[in-house]
């Protein structure tokens, strides 16, 4: 949180007039008062541009020129309230004030700094003490200190109050931005950041927050510029660097996370969020001892934190300490309940530690979903199977098997409807309250209860992009893809994520809006370039469109990233080469999907299809008929199995697979499948 430089000193004519610096103290006969005075100006200055670390540097010029004055030690410590070191600030206000420093000048900067060392309670009381001079800079942190208290309605009810007085308060704006990006009301928060830069261009910490929105509304690429922008007013604004290495190692870009972490270390030595990136950046490179040195120099600051809990527990699971892991990841899904990468690590964790029972509560969520991935399906048949529940293990390996549904759904849930309904019912004002009875409702199949109640949520939230996708989940549910999609479109227009951009696609999609959906996805990746289920996605829309050389573009790169065992990824290449007319590689891919899963009709068919474009109809048409027995709802296959028949001239097996392709409506090679009706008669 940064002030405006009014409510602090006073303005930098003001600070630099000498009858001002003697206020509260007496120069010392050796003091170098003219090089004091100039710093002091020029620290205000700093921090009137958004240049926190030049203020802070100056502000320190001006006590070694001058050690006893109280204003040079009042203006560090304002200095380093700007800069996030709280105890710094601390220790500058009290020597402020055993300079002779009137106390009431510094209630406001000691409140600060005591918010910055997590003291809500303290810093309130003293931000309270606060003379009139100070009150707009006093009331910000009162509201910080309120919202961390846990009272953030209060919070954001005072800020309101003070907009109300000064509306072109540029730190009063951001102020308010961040409670409400924190309560997760994003729309709210991205205007409140929008007024804030708009009023004042030099507000660092605006700046920085516009970063972390726009990165949530748009995605990664556009943030960067924002996040540039901070650091161009101040190279070592931890804040800005942390986010902007954050980001950089989102889209790709290593080298510049370490040149920015390293330079947010250089600023605050021991920065626990610099090393957390750093250890991040190692473990992605594979350097896992170096990880775990870098995160043990975090002293356990930031255990509690959900990257660092994933983080942890990863290195504690690849070092086999499965307990640790375990640890970790209970923590982060106790934290976040609905994230299924954690689930799924924490009930591969508990299946290999014999914890059947616990895999399968943590898994069955996911595996819910009608998008479950194999991966966590086959999880779940193997839990079963330990269990003993064999014919529940066969209907879970059974859907393993097949091809996962493209799109994202709502997150499952085993708790029963009676009692979600009745913590809806016990807080009305509560969103995940709210949203829990949709989820609710929309298992039990009630969707028009549901619908009524995602619609009562988004009139409760209208800044939040969870009630616009509650909504429009609860419209795909009554095969309203139009109006689902429309409805995504508002969340997109709030937040820009992987699960949103998914369902968004998916609808338009099915309403027949294709272009749309591609102009999305296409925005998407451009954001997002290393998110592997937006590159995944892309690779299968350029598939059907038979734009095979951008597909094996788009495929080899993940498989770089990715390895040799996706059978899927694998699968999708053997279709890619084949197209482009290069069988016999598209026959090696298919060979080692199919040999990863067997029972997987499209790694099947794949393998078949690249067999039946070398020539070899015989052997293409085992596999080729298995698949098609496997996903017989699959016109591609049908088409697939048809062309196989009339190469060996069986007319009327292809006719009748030639003609199941066909009722299916959305079976895009219909041309040629008449023409090939057609020609057999």
């Amino acid at each position: 949180m940064h002030k405006s430089l009014p409510y602090l000193l006073g303005s930098v004519a003001t600070i630099a007039a000498a009858g001002l610096l003697a206020v509260g103290c007496s120069a010392p006969a050796r003091a170098d008062a003219t090089t004091a005075r100039t710093e002091l100006a020029l620290s205000a200055k700093a921090l009137g541009i958004g240049n926190y670390s030049a203020a802070r540097n100056h502000a320190q010029a001006a006590i070694k020129a001058d050690p006893k004055s109280g204003l040079a030690h009042a203006m560090l410590a304002r200095s380093f309230v700007s800069v996030g070191d709280g105890i710094a600030a601390e220790g500058e206000v009290m020597r402020a004030r055993a300079a002779g420093f009137d106390p009431a000048r510094t209630h406001h900067l000691l409140a600060q700094a005591w918010l910055l060392q997590g003291q809500a309670n303290r810093a309130l009381t003293e931000a309270g003490k606060a003379p009139p001079r100070y009150a707009g800079y006093a009331i910000r942190v009162g509201a910080h200190a309120l919202a961390a208290g846990g009272d953030p309605a209060r919070a954001q009810g005072v800020l309101a109050t003070l907009l109300a007085d000064t509306p072109n308060d540029s730190f009063a704006w951001s102020d308010l931005g961040r409670i409400q990006y924190q309560m997760g009301n994003l729309a709210g928060a991205i205007s409140a950041a929008q007024r804030a830069t708009a009023a004042n261009a030099n507000n660092v910490e605006a700046l920085t927050l516009r970063g972390e929105l726009v990165r949530a509304q748009y995605g990664l690429v556009a943030a960067l510029p924002w996040f540039e922008a901070a650091l161009a007013h101040d190279a070592y604004y931890v804040p800005a660097l942390i986010e902007y290495a954050a980001t950089l190692g989102e889209v790709g870009r290593y080298q510049d996370m370490l040149a920015a972490t390293r330079k947010a270390l250089a600023a605050r030595p021991g920065s626990v969020q610099a090393l957390y990136l750093q250890a991040v950046l190692a473990a992605r490179a594979g350097k896992d001892d170096l990880a775990r040195q870098l995160m043990a120099r975090t002293k356990g600051q930031l255990d509690a934190m959900p990257g660092a809990l994933l983080l942890n527990g990863t290195l504690a699971y690849k070092a086999g300490v499965y307990q640790q892991a375990i640890d970790s990841w209970t923590l982060l899904v106790g934290q976040q309940p609905t994230n299924i990468v954690a689930r799924r690590l924490l009930g591969a964790a508990l299946l290999r530690s014999g914890d059947a029972r616990g895999a399968l509560d943590m898994l069955k969520p996911i595996a819910l979903r009608a998008d479950a991935d194999s991966y966590t399906l086959s999880l779940v048949g193997r839990a079963f199977e330990q269990s003993g529940e064999r014919d529940w293990a066969a209907t879970y390996l059974d859907r393993s098997a097949l091809p996962v549904q493209v799109g994202s759904t709502p997150f499952g849930t085993d708790d029963g409807l009676a009692g979600l309904s009745l913590a809806a019912h016990t807080a009305p004002d509560e969103p995940v309250a709210q949203l829990g009875l949709v989820r609710g409702l929309l298992e039990a199949g009630d969707t028009a209860a549901a619908l009524a109640k995602a619609q009562s949520l988004v009139a409760l939230t209208p800044g939040a992009p969870s009630a616009y996708l509650a909504l429009g989940d609860t419209l795909m549910a009554m095969n309203r893809a139009g109006d689902a999609a429309n409805a995504y479109r508002h969340a997109i227009d709030i937040r820009f994520d992987e699960p949103t951009m998914l369902r968004t696609v998916d609808a338009l999609d099915r309403a027949g809006r294709r272009a749309e959906a591609a102009n999305v996805l296409a925005l998407f990746v451009s954001q997002n370039p290393q998110n592997i289920a937006g590159q995944r996605l892309t690779a299968h829309w350029q598939i059907a469109g038979g734009d095979w050389d951008a597909a094996i573009e788009t495929l080899e790169s993940l498989r770089q990233r990715i390895g040799n065992r996706d059978a899927a990824l694998l699968a999708e290449l053997s279709y890619a080469y084949t197209g482009e007319g290069d069988a016999v590689t598209g026959g090696v891919f298919g060979k080692a999907a199919y040999a990863l899963a067997p029972m997987n009709p499209a790694t099947t068919d794949a393998y078949g299809w690249a067999l039946y474009q070398q020539g070899k109809s015989a052997l293409a048409l085992q596999l080729l008929e298995k698949a098609a027995s496997i996903a017989p709802e699959k016109s591609e296959l049908r088409w697939h199995l048809g062309q196989a028949y009339a190469d060996l001239d069986r007319n009327a097996e292809a006719k009748t697979q030639i003609r199941a392709a066909l009722a299916d409506p959305s079976f895009e090679d219909r041309a040629a499948a008449l023409a090939a009706l057609k020609v057999l008669g």
